[in-house]
């Protein structure tokens, strides 16, 4: 009898207490993702070491660096310090000198030498969209490598040699100055490092877009020069004004790519799960409202 009755408290305990917990559904989302996957060209070790000796040599004969102003620590002061630093501020009057030497250590030895260089990925980008670059080198040490791989088409489409140079910001950012350089951009006013440019631009690899690999036709020069010395000014401007019309149509038709060596494909469908580890926030910690 005694057993009857414990098995039926228990199986009573059980069916109160059991709860059956619904599994939650996972939530997928599908995008559409790019098929070409762009990654930027290996250069050889002999290249890399000459692109960062040409560099090295080139900033140290410039001499283009940036100072930073050394920064000072504030400490909180006791009463009687605030009065005897008022009592002694009232006497003491900085020199001239010396505020003028502190504002010229501070910022860049050269700002029209820096003016001539794109520094970081944001003014990269910037310059390549309103296409000012001669020559981009990237650092390897970008991570993640979304990071700099924008830059591979954008540079393409503006015909702008660019590469990735391994240990670019090792070499280069103690250098300037800096502690570290992901990107580095020169410009095409900068006539302090022509040299170095026009050594660096045949050890970089072309880049490998798909849609960009055409032939660059030059604009076309003014034709019939020698017969139009003859003619009269306003016949020569109506010949003028026809010739800049067609040069212009030629340059359209020039700049638009040929795609048919371009090889379509097609787009690739993209699952994502959010927090897919399913790792949980910790609560946030309410405020106690702390009654009068």
């Amino acid at each position: 009898g005694d057993k009857t009755q414990n098995h039926l408290r228990m199986s009573v305990i059980q069916q109160g207490t059991a709860t059956l917990r619904k599994a939650k559904k996972t939530t997928v989302k599908t995008c559409l993702d790019n098929p070409f996957v762009f990654q930027w060209k290996t250069i050889d070790g002999e290249d890399m070491h000459f692109i960062l000796e040409t560099l090295e040599e080139r900033i140290k004969h410039i001499g283009l660096k940036k100072i930073e102003s050394p920064r000072k620590k504030k400490r909180s002061l006791t009463k009687k310090q605030m009065e005897r630093k008022g009592d002694v501020g009232t006497n003491e009057v900085p020199k001239e000198g010396e505020t003028e030497n502190n504002q010229q250590k501070a910022g860049w030895t050269d700002i029209s030498i820096r003016r001539q260089l794109a520094i970081g990925v944001n003014e990269v980008t910037k310059a390549l969209e309103k296409n000012e670059l001669l020559l981009l080198l990237v650092c390897k040490s970008a991570k993640p490598a979304m990071i700099t791989s924008h830059l591979i088409e954008l540079s393409a489409s503006r015909a702008t040699p660019a590469g990735q140079v391994p240990r670019l910001s090792e070499t280069v950012a103690p250098l300037l100055g800096l502690t570290s350089i992901l990107a580095l951009g020169f410009k095409k006013q900068s006539d302090k490092f022509t040299e170095a440019i026009e050594a660096i631009i045949p050890k970089i690899p072309a880049l490998d877009v798909p849609w960009f690999q055409y032939g660059t036709e030059e604009s076309m020069a003014y034709a019939d020069t020698d017969s139009s010395e003859n003619l009269e000014p306003e016949e020569l401007a109506e010949v003028l004004e026809d010739e800049l019309t067609s040069q212009k149509r030629k340059h359209m038709e020039s700049n638009q790519p040929d795609l048919s060596n371009v090889i379509l494909q097609p787009l690739k469908i993209k699952k994502l799960v959010p927090n897919p580890n399913k790792i949980k926030k910790p609560p946030r910690k309410k405020k106690k409202a702390f009654s009068a």
